[in-house]
């Protein structure tokens, strides 16, 4: 498997854990962002949206995280990411869904970039942004883990799941963009556990090449 991938890009952190977690070896290919790689017509032929990751398994090519991590999920089961029940696995998906839908898209680097320019929007003003949208979401989620965490570390139940892999990479963003975490003392006890797990901690921005 070949991915590609930026270190500081959170979408890519999710796949780096899952592939980890899965026990599966993957020559990372390097894109990057601020240099405006992923814009590059080599890779635009790769991925059309332009964006990362991309996982490039044989003839399989694939864009956007959720779909690569639910890919290898079907054809590598174990571990499983996801509970057996469906009913379960509805609440895992709500979970990773209200990361991965409602708070990173509003916080994607071209998100921001646009609220520079064109719009004018000064550097307080786009932190302002990136602060709100993680305080609304992370107040939310910081509820429901009361209620779907069966050990204060993970998201749901007492083993990883897909909303763990989604989790880690929005919380490393919210301490690097200085946002307050503090309000939220069970996310920041599961996000505590799960980085000294060697899946997620050989993912993490610093650990790559």
């Amino acid at each position: 498997m070949k991915l590609f991938t930026y270190f500081r890009s959170s979408a890519s952190f999710r796949v780096r854990i899952a592939l980890n977690l899965k026990g599966l070896p993957y020559e990372p290919q390097f894109v990057h962002m601020p240099k405006g790689e992923h814009h590059s017509a080599q890779y635009s032929q790769i991925n059309r949206q332009e964006l990362l990751p991309t996982l490039e398994d044989g003839a399989v090519v694939l864009n956007q995280s959720l779909a690569i991590i639910e890919y290898l999920e079907e054809t590598h089961p174990a571990p499983p990411l996801l509970p057996r029940a469906p009913a379960q696995r509805a609440q895992v998906r709500a979970l990773t869904l209200a990361i991965a839908c409602d708070i990173h898209p509003l916080n994607n680097l071209r998100v921001l970039n646009y609220l520079r320019s064109p719009l004018g929007h000064d550097e307080p003003q786009v932190n302002a942004w990136y602060a709100h949208w993680i305080a609304r979401g992370f107040g939310a989620l910081e509820q429901e883990v009361q209620a779907l965490s069966a050990d204060g570390r993970h998201m749901f139940g007492s083993s990883v799941t897909l909303a763990d892999v989604c989790i880690v990479p929005q919380m490393y963003n919210a301490r690097r963009l200085n946002c307050d975490v503090e309000p939220y003392p069970r996310l920041r006890a599961i996000c505590a556990h799960l980085q000294t797990l060697p899946a997620f901690a050989a993912a993490a921005p610093e650990a790559q090449p």
